[in-house]
């Protein structure tokens, strides 16, 4: 940091296993990578290459080879994934991920209907190969999970494998986890967080107002997804308590608060 300010909530530093910042790159040029590098390197964790972009984008390995060079892993989103599996390629899928050499792989189903048992299939056979995210929830906004089946759906995942559950919401914010209007589903957020431990939760937030109710309900350390490049930054000056929306929440209290879920205190520190 440039200079001393006390009273900061405490970041964990990296690599760590909580407080990931998962920034999406959408189509980002090889020198807007190197930008983006340079300015937010430190505060992004993981990047991932949105839907099947990675099918589209020129450069494709001189953009793995950046983020490589900066120690920022990167995967493939999980609609490339399900654009696999729908056409039967799934062991093409397979080749190319060690054809660029990931270390990271996304199994999803929000975009096509899948037996959960086939998809926890494809769980483990995928983490003996590279370290699985798993995504839960549709990306239809007619579909609603009752919160029951999301904490099945996510303890089972993690159970198969997944190295973390990535709770859905869109680019957009607007699905899963989260109303049409962007409004989180706060009783579903806390619901999950009686049963699943907080760590192994990635919450897609793509907007300021959700990655403001994640950061005042699970504190500085909360992995916050689908964060765009040019609010890396921004993001972790909410998180520190350095912007209005949590200018207050960390004053005077050094770490962060640990809120208690179904009369059992989560530790966040």
């Amino acid at each position: 940091m440039n200079y001393f300010l006390k009273d900061l909530p405490e970041r964990d530093p990296k690599p760590r296993e909580k407080g990931y910042t998962m920034a999406m790159d959408k189509g980002l040029s090889v020198r807007e990578v190197e930008d983006f590098i340079e300015v937010a390197g430190n505060y992004v964790d993981i990047v991932k290459l949105g839907w099947a972009t990675s099918y589209v984008v020129p450069n494709l390995q001189k953009k793995l080879d950046a983020y490589k060079a900066a120690g920022i892993p990167v995967y493939f989103g999980g609609t490339l994934f399900e654009a696999f599996i729908v056409r039967n390629q799934f062991e093409d899928y397979r080749r190319v991920l060690d054809k660029y050499k990931m270390e990271y792989a996304e199994v999803s189903d929000g975009s096509i209907e899948m037996e959960h048992g086939q998809k926890l299939d494809y769980i483990r056979t995928l983490s003996e190969q590279v370290t699985v995210l798993s995504e839960v929830g549709s990306k239809d906004a007619e579909k609603i999970i009752p919160p029951y089946k999301w904490i099945k759906l996510m303890l089972d995942e993690l159970e198969a494998g997944s190295w973390k559950v990535i709770g859905e919401a869109r680019e957009a914010g607007n699905v899963g986890l989260f109303r049409s209007t962007g409004e989180v589903r706060s009783g579903l957020v806390e619901e999950i967080l009686t049963k699943v431990p907080f760590e192994k939760i990635l919450w897609e937030a793509p907007q300021k107002s959700q990655q403001v109710f994640f950061i005042k309900l699970l504190g500085a350390n909360v992995n916050l997804g689908n964060i765009a490049p040019s609010e890396v930054v921004p993001l972790e000056t909410i998180r520190l308590g350095l912007r209005g929306d949590t200018f207050s929440h960390f004053l005077n209290q050094g770490k962060d608060v640990a809120p208690k879920f179904n009369g059992v205190t989560q530790k966040l520190d």
